[in-house]
């Protein structure tokens, strides 16, 4: 039987709509547009060659046993910012890190809270180290919301920010968190006499084993601040904290350091959009939930008064200024550029982002990886920045 002709062409155009609707379905979806957004890693990915200690002195782990009162630590301690429900999570990150390096060096554990810590929280944590532990309360004053925040204005701005989908915009206690973060913590009594923090989070993850007393190599190459991953925020939760930093420096033009990163902080090329969004900060900054660093800097007049400058114009409320971007842009503008090392050796993860350096000494992450997240998410990479403008050391 023969098919009338105009069947047969109706026949033809749905298979070719059919196939082409298939094709759509299960094509692979093209790259991600626009400068600065990147579809996979780098295309020059630095954790992809072999990487090393960094250069020396190095400080072995020869006579760093917890009960000797001669070994050579420095005045420096782990730090962590935890609540007693997060127990499990600590004991994760803990574990991993006193694997992967404290065990050899035993500096102490110091933990905060805004309420008391609970026994089984200081059980459980003093089981998973040799080290001393140290348990503290923030007090009131360095914790609650300052007398000058408009709570009716807050209200309104946490209802911007979640209709923005701003994460946590709406928690009070983030809030105060990122305040405290930002310029309290090293104000607290038990840190008084020390000098260097690591600071650590529940659920984190390190990979790699470091076998030098990172510390004191920080003291010995006079360096300020240590991060691993280098990122971008969302410029919609600090829209005024780049302004707010013009009125600072136009009125302290001498806080500025002659080899600062200012390029890096204010670069418009690679993401535009986010620069135009957050009224000229590129929104590059060091994901603090790793940070290893010298508080003689936050401690500097430099940073106290530029503290006091955001804490009084309220974005750490109104808006969500989180400490990542305010130490960041603090370090780019008052500090030398060649005091901020990338600790490339040392493998680390917070969900969803990665360090997974190519070592011998690195385990358990996939060398080069910077995301196992959505595709998307490696736009967010501002690594390629900070190398252009800065470096690798």
């Amino acid at each position: 039987m023969t098919i009338p002709r105009p069947l047969r062409a109706l026949a033809i155009v749905s298979a070719f709509l059919l196939l082409y609707f298939f094709f759509q379905i299960f094509r692979t979806p093209p790259p991600i547009g626009g400068p600065g957004d990147l579809e996979s890693g780098l295309p020059n990915e630095p954790t992809l060659e072999d990487t090393g200690e960094p250069t020396g002195p190095l400080w072995r782990a020869d006579e760093y046993a917890a009960d000797n009162p001669k070994a050579p630590r420095i005045n420096a301690t782990l730090l962590a910012l935890v609540r007693n429900d997060e127990l499990d999570g600590m004991l994760t990150s803990m574990r991993d890190l006193e694997r992967t390096w404290n065990s050899k060096f035993n500096y102490p554990w110091t933990f905060f809270n805004d309420v008391p810590f609970s026994e089984d929280f200081k059980r459980l944590t003093q089981m998973e180290t040799k080290a001393r532990c140290n348990y503290e309360v923030i007090p009131k004053e360095h914790w609650a919301v300052p007398h000058w925040i408009n709570s009716d204005l807050f209200d309104e701005s946490a209802k911007m920010l979640e209709e923005q989908e701003i994460q946590y915009g709406p928690l009070v206690s983030y809030h105060q968190m990122c305040r405290w973060n930002s310029g309290m913590f090293y104000k607290h009594p038990a840190l008084q006499n020390v000098r260097y923090y690591w600071r650590v989070e529940p659920k984190v993850h390190f990979f790699c084993d470091i076998d030098y007393d990172v510390f004191r190599w920080m003291y010995d190459h006079n360096k300020t601040y240590g991060f691993t991953i280098n990122l971008y925020d969302a410029p919609q939760s600090i829209p005024t904290l780049w302004p707010e930093t013009q009125k600072f420096i136009a009125a302290n033009p001498e806080y500025l350091h002659e080899n600062n990163a200012r390029e890096w902080v204010v670069d418009s090329k690679r993401r535009p959009e986010h620069n135009i969004k957050a009224n000229g900060f590129s929104t590059c900054h060091f994901w603090s939930n790793f940070e290893i660093a010298d508080m003689e800097f936050w401690r500097s007049k430099p940073y106290e008064d530029y503290f006091e400058h955001l804490d009084r114009a309220g974005g750490f409320f109104y808006e969500r200024w989180g400490d990542a971007p305010v130490h960041s842009i603090a370090l780019g503008l008052f500090e030398d550029k060649s005091r901020i090392h990338w600790f490339r050796d040392i493998g680390y993860q917070h969900i969803p982002y990665f360090n997974c350096p190519k070592s011998p000494k690195c385990s358990g992450c996939v060398t080069g990886r910077f995301t196992d997240g959505e595709r998307f998410l490696f736009k967010e990479d501002c690594r390629p920045n900070w190398f252009k403008y800065v470096g690798m050391d």
